[in-house]
């Protein structure tokens, strides 16, 4: 198995790997699902440990001979973002299987990273205070992120975590294998808002904090941001009415 560490993590190298040979029953599951997420505790310290899902056939080529795995951008990405200030878990390692001719699996490790919540229940739980606070504060964040050139294609409720420190808040990205580096658009910084929340109001205190540290018109900067976010949701719906559709299909057969 192909690992790469932090050097500041590397003397964690060998009971990482027989943490790895154990995932299935140790530490503490996150998420089950597609991929696999723990969190195991390993020479006192809290690790985050993401198995990615096993490709297709088709990916076991193009992961073993030609694309960075899942794994490898993540840690990359992590880096990255360490490098430019941008929060996100300490990025530790990652590890990947591999076959003569065809990729197997990957790891990537990070440490734990415990928030107060994420974006996501910022959205649903009525009793977090300060939301109008929280919400300029990740107008901010955003806006840090895209003056630095990152572009995250995955913002999505539930990847940013949300801890309040002192009198202020701070963000943490996770999930980082889709991500682009480049001079972000006007256009396209808008754009990154679209996943995030159902709820106009949300978008009014964003756009106008964007907008400001942008130097832009607000009220044009809100309704740009809600555009894109009606677009998305109508088409999000629509793909979920296609699949209901399309299973009770296959279930009339």
């Amino acid at each position: 198995m192909k690992s790469v560490y932090q050097d500041s993590y590397f003397y964690l190298k060998e009971p990482i790997q027989a943490a790895i040979e154990r995932f299935d029953s140790i530490g503490r599951s996150l998420h089950d699902g597609r991929n696999a997420v723990k969190v195991i505790e390993v020479s006192g310290e809290s690790l985050n440990f993401k198995r990615f899902k096993k490709p297709n056939a088709i990916n076991k080529i193009v992961y073993r001979f030609f694309r960075k795995s899942k794994a490898q951008r993540s840690y990359e990405y992590a880096t990255i973002l360490k490098e430019k200030g941008i929060g996100t878990p300490d990025p530790i390692a990652y590890l990947e299987e591999k076959g003569t001719l065809s990729f197997k699996t990957s790891f990537y490790i990070s440490k734990q990273l415990d928030c107060d919540f994420t974006y996501r229940e910022l959205i649903n739980d009525d009793s977090i205070p300060d939301k109008e606070q929280i919400l300029k504060e990740y107008a901010q964040f955003m806006f840090q992120m895209h003056e630095a050139g990152v572009y995250f294609l995955d913002n999505s409720p539930g990847n940013t975590l949300i801890t309040k420190v002192d009198d202020h808040y701070e963000f943490a990205l996770v999930d980082l294998n889709r991500m682009k580096f480049y001079d972000i658009p006007w256009d396209d910084r808008l754009k990154n808002f679209e996943r995030l929340s159902p709820q106009k109001w949300m978008y009014e205190v964003m756009g106008e904090e964007y907008a400001t540290l942008s130097r832009k018109r607000p009220q044009e900067t809100i309704s740009q941001m809600w555009k894109y976010t009606q677009d998305f949701q109508e088409a999000f719906h629509r793909k979920k009415r296609m699949k209901k559709k399309f299973k009770s299909i296959i279930k009339g057969k």
